[in-house]
């Protein structure tokens, strides 16, 4: 436990630096941990997150949740002063929701874009983006099935995919929340490895069709970033001298190595909140726009104190809306993570 917070103390206070830029852009992703709504939608396993569920899901504390998570994006744009230019979220249950968390007081300066598509996903949740029109240039959005070759009747979440323009220069942007490691990490492998392979697919598709787009995929993997579903069936490297042509580049590789992690689990840290990008946002091949370092490293993880469990046996986890069925009033069991972008 003591090595646990310690770790702990590192990562509020990398959460605090500055990066020393003019203003670069910051591009995150958060897993929203079952942001619902109160009502029942027949066609999911949404029961739990209704007023007559065994959680007592209401009004209520669906406000709090939005509130707290207000909070949050809030607290991530003080950092530079500056709105994050696209945040992926998931385990977001529709579109509905995702308009009354931008229509908070805080954000809406922001003046955040939704970028959704309804997923098959058994329990009805799904990733999606929110971005600024006033510097990402939509020029075009989807949502693709995950392809399980052995499971061709598979319900999970789609990957949403948009493309358009920061600055002039293309970008390509992918979120997805891959498949958890229910019934066990071995034995749900395959599953988080089509998902890593179709991402690969996609990425040496766009390259071949234009090598100067950028890709930035991020999401919830279920894999840290150290395991083989990232590092060899995606590709995507943890260290910038060993990237080639094409390449993905981790940031949260080294992160992980280093001790830090996103969400706790048996006193122990995972990094499954990734955010990867191609060689050439790294190496700035095409453009001018790349990805910017801070302190220590290219990745970033935010905390505050606030957002910690302050008491009892889970002292120092990230701070959650529910542990079962108790309401704790907090934000996530992720921390969010960012990157960022500039010159």
């Amino acid at each position: 436990m003591k090595r646990f917070l310690l770790i702990l103390s590192v990562m509020v206070l990398a959460a605090t630096s500055v990066v020393a830029q003019d203003k670069p852009y910051m591009v995150a992703f958060w897993n929203f941990e079952n942001l619902f709504d109160i009502y029942n939608d027949p066609e999911t396993h949404d029961d739990e997150f209704t007023p007559e569920g065994i959680k007592k899901w209401n009004e209520t504390k669906y406000q709090k949740k939005l509130s707290n998570m207000e909070r949050v994006i809030f607290d991530m744009a003080t950092i530079n002063k500056n709105y994050p230019i696209v945040i992926g979220v998931s385990e977001i249950e529709n579109r509905s929701v995702l308009e009354d968390f931008v229509a908070q007081p805080k954000l809406k300066g922001a003046k955040y874009r939704i970028c959704h598509f309804d997923s098959p996903d058994a329990r009805g949740v799904d990733v999606a983006f929110l971005y600024r029109a006033d510097v990402f240039k939509l020029e075009g959005s989807d949502n693709i099935k995950l392809n399980v070759p052995e499971l061709p009747n598979f319900r999970t979440r789609d990957l949403v995919v948009m493309w358009g323009t920061i600055e002039g220069e293309p970008f390509y942007f992918l979120v997805s929340h891959w498949p958890s490691r229910l019934g066990g990490k071995e034995a749900s492998q395959f599953k988080r490895d089509a998902c890593a392979k179709q991402i690969r697919e996609i990425k040496d598709s766009l390259l071949k069709e234009n090598p100067a787009t950028k890709v930035i995929v991020m999401g919830d993997f279920n894999d840290d970033a150290t395991d083989a579903s990232l590092v060899k069936v995606m590709g995507a490297k943890g260290k910038i001298k060993e990237l080639q042509t094409g390449d993905f580049f981790n940031p949260y590789y080294q992160m992980l190595k280093a001790g830090l992690g996103t969400l706790a689990y048996q006193d122990s840290w995972n990094l499954f909140d990734n955010i990867c990008v191609t060689e050439n946002l790294v190496n700035g091949t095409y453009g001018k726009l790349r990805l910017i370092k801070g302190k220590k490293f290219y990745g970033n993880i935010f905390t505050r104190p606030y957002m910690l469990q302050q008491e009892g046996q889970y002292k120092g986890y990230p701070l959650r809306t529910f542990v079962t069925n108790n309401f704790q009033n907090g934000f996530s069991d992720h921390f969010p993570v960012y990157i960022y972008i500039g010159k």
